[in-house]
């Protein structure tokens, strides 16, 4: 007997998350850890976690495994957003739609700016003196 399992990749800024669907009750474990272990006291983050599923009404459903690595919470959890949204369009195709809509689809671009030679970080100057 083979359960059918649906896989996304998700990624937001440094963070990079492998996201695996399995059917199951809505359990969320990210790096073998609950998601309330891992989030601790932002239930904020975990809501953001379950927003694909609950667009499409499958938060019951299903089990989300996750492995994560880089960035901080607030990446990580908008990575593993993005992987699940992808593995749901996998699921079935029709979820594209919904999910589009929401933005849920769009990897979000924006990464830190680099640092700049010459300045103190990448966009603030050394303070100027004229004498």
């Amino acid at each position: 007997m083979t359960t059918k399992e649906y896989r996304g990749t998700g990624r937001r800024k440094t963070a990079i998350a492998r996201v695996k669907l399995v059917p199951g009750k809505g359990k969320l474990i990210i790096n073998n850890r609950t998601g309330k272990d891992y989030f601790g006291n932002l239930p904020t983050m975990e809501m953001t976690v379950y927003r694909p599923l609950v667009l499409t009404q499958k938060e019951k459903e299903y089990d989300i495994k996750v492995s994560v690595i880089g960035g901080g919470i607030s990446a990580q959890a908008g990575a593993i957003k993005h992987g699940v949204a992808r593995a749901l369009v996998l699921m079935n195709e029709e979820n594209r739609e919904v999910l589009r809509t929401e933005g849920l689809l769009t990897r979000d671009p924006r990464v830190k700016e680099r640092k700049k030679y010459g300045q103190k970080r990448a966009r603030k100057r050394f303070q100027f003196s004229k004498r």
